[in-house]
């Protein structure tokens, strides 16, 4: 016997040995799986609880349903899991229901739980939820139990099903990064695939069916707006969508603070009021550590809102739209709103005007403002007596908050005796010691954090984020808030808005007053950015940047605690969630809350002008497309036919029988190709015979023929002889079909 025979029968006669004897494999690699799978969607529902608290209690509720699975698993009938399952999911949402606050309780309805639920699986972050602690914690135990009580039983595919459900449910929500879908969908085919090889004994044979698919769903979900909603941004744009210039005035569900930005000089609405004000769009009330998440539903504004409960001035605002807008900017606090858009406003949880529907160009509004008016010395004297709703959602922190950090605020607020004073001295400090820039890197970790210690300078989103971090590590109740500065006077009564006037600010509350703003960011350097950038606008000569009555230098106003007016204040430029600003170049750049947050490729302040790379979310996608591809090829068999077609290209030398063996190994790939493949007990010899005799070589395809017969059973065969088959079987793949036949 040949060395190489004898290689192929020991190769063939191994056997696991010692503790790989009782390894149960299917078993192995679904508990793999369903570990993979597990850690995907719950730590995605984890990451939940770690921004609104309770992540201890989550960790506790799934190591408990994990071990109930396992104990109970061995001898408990499906039937009863499955109503063990229902029980915990009917349990966990009575008490999410129990968790809600008595305002959204008395708006529940059926309906309204159905819409929260298709909104959930379209895009809405669990993030937006009231209690999305409580509903993480209430929701996870269910899949978690029923998947490993599954795995137990040895219903792999089913434990897949269960647990891919799961995490099918926070990758519709956007909740889930790219990381988490890519491990979670391994995981699942894994699973499947124990479940075939339990069964067959086949092992992975079958799992690229399913990886193939769940592959398509991923690329799929990750490219369509519908499916992961808030994460990523269609492939064909919603033609009745605002235009990207429109959309800087759009306020979403969240923001993402973001590296360096830009600002844009178009103008967006003209204000006719008797007084000037910051206008504001929309107020956010959970912070995660990166970003700004507005809670809560909105309801149809039907009837005239209450006001501040403390004392205020009214204000009559006219808008007009001199851009489709999709927001209604309004003086805080907005009560009544008159005009055609009255009929799809709707009112969010934080009292801020929604436009169901963008705003065409000329179209009016005319909201009316109560707005707070208290003097400082009244701000002093207000005491802490908070109402609960006002705690419950302005004090939250996620657990990224350091303890430097709520160090600093202690230092920087102790000495002050009232909630008042510690908003002055943190917004004074902040003022102070940073410098404004729209040029800096994304912050790395959480914002506050990062802008205190390791930056030196920001722009209006880092001062905003870490003032109200700081004051609501002192207990005090504070609001990151987005809409617009006063904008350009144009006579008394009348003020024009652009893209530039863009902002961010804070709001503290204030028991018997209310929301009062504060405005941390340092106003020269914001002003000076601001008519620069209109001016060379002007002078470029772009479109969109005077209406009737501007073409004149801006004087922006500011707005101090209590409503009134100061002209030494500056303001801000913010792009709001899912806009573009330019700067003081005129070049765009992706706004707060754009998937991923990237700068455009070459942006001002990147320092190259290299293109960007992808985002870890792109990638990731990626990568799940070419494992899709791959899966999908070798169901197809495309796969085996491409590694036959590069398997004959080259022919690496060794000594002449192993020439001889590999010659008439590609020579038989060939045959395969070209006619069929070598049946069940046919020697190559009677296989070349007949499908290549007088065809395709004729005697030459004999001769590599018996001198592999010789090379592999006989004497050997002589380095010529050997030459000789490596020479012909390399004219033979050289005059083949072109790529395309081994394909088809």
């Amino acid at each position: 016997m040949s060395a190489e025979r004898r290689r192929e029968s020991d190769a063939s006669n191994r056997r696991p040995v010692g503790w790989l004897r009782r390894v149960d494999r299917s078993r192995a690699l679904a508990v793999v799986g369903l570990a993979a799978l597990t850690w995907a969607y719950v730590g995605v529902l984890w990451r939940v609880t770690t921004v609104v608290g309770g992540s201890l209690r989550f960790g506790v509720a799934v190591a408990a349903a994990l071990a109930l699975a396992v104990i109970v698993g061995r001898f408990v009938e499906p039937r009863v899991a499955v109503g063990v399952t229902s029980g915990l999911l009917i349990a966990g949402f009575g008490a999410y229901l129990l968790a809600l606050p008595a305002s959204q309780l008395a708006v529940l309805t059926p309906e309204r739980i159905i819409d929260d639920t298709v909104a959930l699986l379209t895009g809405l972050s669990v993030l937006r939820l009231v209690g999305a602690g409580v509903w993480a914690t209430a929701i996870t135990p269910g899949p978690v139990f029923l998947s490993w009580y599954l795995g137990v039983r040895r219903r792999y595919g089913l434990a897949a099903a269960a647990g891919g459900i799961a995490l099918l449910v926070v990758v519709l929500t956007g909740d889930a990064g790219g990381v988490e879908t890519l491990v979670g969908t391994l995981g699942a085919t894994l699973a499947a695939a124990a479940a075939t090889g339990d069964r067959h004994g086949t092992g992975l044979a079958r799992a690229d069916v399913l990886t193939a698919v769940l592959a398509a769903m991923i690329v799929a979900s990750a490219t369509l707006s519908v499916v992961p909603g808030a994460a990523s941004s269609p492939i064909l744009p919603d033609r009745d969508s605002p235009t990207v210039e429109a959309s800087l005035v759009e306020a979403t569900d969240s923001v993402e603070v973001v590296g360096s930005i830009r600002l844009s000089p178009s103008v967006r609405f003209t204000v006719e009021s008797q007084g000037a004000d910051y206008w504001e769009t929309a107020a956010y009330d959970r912070y995660t550590g990166d970003g700004w998440v507005r809670t809560g539903n909105t309801r149809a504004y039907d009837r005239e809102l209450a006001g501040p409960p403390g004392g205020a001035r009214t204000l009559e605002q006219t808008v007009t739209a001199e851009d489709a807008i999709s927001v209604l900017p309004a003086a805080w606090r907005p009560v009544s709103l008159d005009g055609d858009v009255a009929a799809d406003a709707a009112v969010t949880p934080q009292g801020n005007l929604r436009s169901e529907r963008p705003l065409a160009p000329g179209e009016r509004y005319t909201v009316t403002s109560r707005v707070p008016n208290a003097t400082a010395d009244e701000l002093r004297r207000a005491g802490t007596d908070y109402p609960d709703r006002v705690t419950d959602a302005y004090l939250q922190l996620p657990e990224s908050t350091t303890d430097r950090v709520r160090e600093r605020s202690a230092a920087v607020a102790g000495d002050a005796e009232t909630p008042y004073g510690k908003a002055v001295a943190i917004e004074e400090h902040l003022e102070s010691e940073k410098e404004y820039s729209l040029s800096v890197p994304a912050p790395a970790g959480d914002v506050a954090d990062t802008f205190l210690f390791e930056r030196e300078a920001g722009y209006c989103t880092y001062y905003a984020t870490t003032m109200v971090v700081m004051l609501r590590s002192q207990g005090v109740p504070a609001r990151f808030v987005t809409g617009y500065t006063p904008g350009e006077a144009v006579g008394d009564d009348r003020r024009v808005v652009r893209g530039l006037d863009s902002h961010a600010w804070v709001e503290v509350y204030v028991p018997d007053v209310g929301w009062v703003r504060f405005d941390p960011t340092p106003a020269g350097p914001r002003e000076t950015a601001e008519n620069t950038r209109l001016t060379e606008a002007r002078q470029s000569g772009e479109a969109d940047v005077d209406v009737e009555g501007t073409g004149g230098s801006t004087t922006p106003i500011a707005a101090g605690p209590g409503g009134e007016i100061d002209v030494s204040e500056g303001v801000t430029p913010v792009a709001v969630n899912g806009s573009n600003a330019t700067d003081a170049a005129g070049n765009e750049t992706p706004a707060l809350g754009q998937a991923g947050g990237e700068r455009a490729p070459g942006a001002a302040g990147d320092g190259s002008t290299l293109p960007s790379l992808p985002s870890t979310r792109s990638l990731a996608v990626g990568v799940v497309a070419v494992i899709g591809l791959v899966a999908g090829a070798f169901r197809t068999e495309a796969a085996g036919r491409i590694v036959g077609l590069l398997s004959v290209q080259l022919q690496r030398r060794r000594d002449p029988d192993a020439d001889a063996v590999r010659a008439y190994r590609r020579l038989a790939v060939l045959l395969e190709r070209r006619y069929r493949p070598r049946r069940p007990g046919e020697t190559p010899r009677a296989y070349v015979r007949a499908v290549a005799d007088g065809r395709f070589g004729g005697s030459e395809v004999r001769r590599v023929v018996e001198r592999y017969e010789r090379a592999q059973y006989g004497d050997g065969v002589s380095a010529a002889e050997a030459e000789t088959s490596v020479a012909t079987v390399d004219r033979l793949v050289r005059s083949s079909t072109p790529v395309v036949r081994w394909l088809r």
